[in-house]
């Protein structure tokens, strides 16, 4: 075989190779698109939305910031249909809301989307967004990185934070982020974090489970104000533990679960149910595993000698 003819081959096959992989994009692209719908429920901008299976439901997963009004909202369904939908619940810190659709049939070629838990960093994804009556958009990049768990900008702490190099055009907040299968592997939204963003299925999951349970997000305090300090060797020691700090409680609501517990100014508070708390967000993590009518466990220093508490949980407003 000549060198043209050898060189001709190859450009053959890389153009059929791209091709091929165009024709991926593409099918990964139809396939989602016909479990996304578009948002009316805000001025201007439409919003996007995922049609997602909950317990034999199939509702819609959208982003909180596109539902500025809880009534008269309207979903366009990917086969041009118009219905109005009801909010079920949600919760602004993390960005989530949940719709519930009339009862009727979706339709032939109407489902709820697929996901996918096997995320990795480099993954190339497509971001799709239903921002209009005449159809699904779409735009494309690799998964550059997924951080956390993390805080949101609202302090409540998530599961992570997906970031991918795709565009999230006007009305895209609220799709999903998917595989090249056409598979969801997370929601966007355009006010996690200044970059193109979306939250992983773990949260979608936690989140819309307590929305439709609960219509909200129910959320632990104890009702304590603490400040990091230094905790001596010697107390570290009485408290069986090798930290360096610990949590001062400076300020105790009244009425709260830490009053009603005995917990008192100037006590320290090493751990929560076991689990090390050595600043803030040592607290933040060992409530964020815990529900309002819980009963948790807090090892103390109290004068410089241990002390035990049970704390029940109360729910913030």
């Amino acid at each position: 075989m000549s060198d043209d003819t050898q060189q001709a081959s190859q450009a053959a096959g890389q153009t059929s190779a791209l091709s091929a992989f165009s024709d991926q994009l593409a099918s990964a692209f139809e396939r989602a698109s016909r479990s996304i719908v578009s948002i009316a429920a805000r001025p201007r901008q439409s919003g996007s939305g995922v049609l997602w299976q909950a317990d034999g439901e199939v509702v819609v997963v959208t982003a909180d910031h596109v539902v500025e009004r809880e009534d008269d909202i309207s979903v366009i369904l990917p086969d041009g249909r118009v219905v109005k939908a009801t909010l079920a619940g949600r919760d602004p810190n993390t960005d989530l809301a949940v719709l519930r659709l009339p009862s009727a049939d979706l339709g032939a070629g109407v489902e709820a989307i697929q996901v996918n838990d096997g995320l990795r960093v480099g993954h190339l994804a497509l971001a799709i967004g239903r921002p209009t009556e005449g159809g699904p958009r779409v735009s494309f990049g690799v998964v550059s990185a997924v951080e956390g768990p993390r805080r949101s900008g609202h302090g409540v702490q998530i599961e992570g934070i997906i970031f991918a190099d795709v565009t999230l055009y006007p009305g895209f907040s609220g799709g999903p982020l998917v595989d090249l299968d056409g598979r969801m592997v997370g929601l966007t939204s355009s006010r996690l974090t200044r970059q193109s963003a979306a939250l992983p299925l773990a949260t979608v999951r936690r989140v819309v489970g307590a929305l439709l349970t609960h219509g909200r997000m129910r959320r632990g305090y104890l009702g304590v104000g603490t400040q990091q300090v230094p905790l001596p060797t010697a107390l570290a020691q009485k408290a069986g533990s090798q930290q360096e700090s610990a949590l001062l409680v400076v300020t105790v609501e009244a009425d709260s679960p830490a009053e009603k517990a005995g917990i008192l100014i100037g006590d320290l508070i090493v751990s929560i149910n076991g689990q090390t708390v050595t600043g803030l967000e040592g607290l933040r993590s060992a409530l964020g595993g815990s529900t309002p009518g819980q009963s948790i466990a807090l090892k103390l220093l109290r004068g410089g000698e241990p002390a035990d508490a049970s704390v029940t949980v109360g729910e913030r407003a």
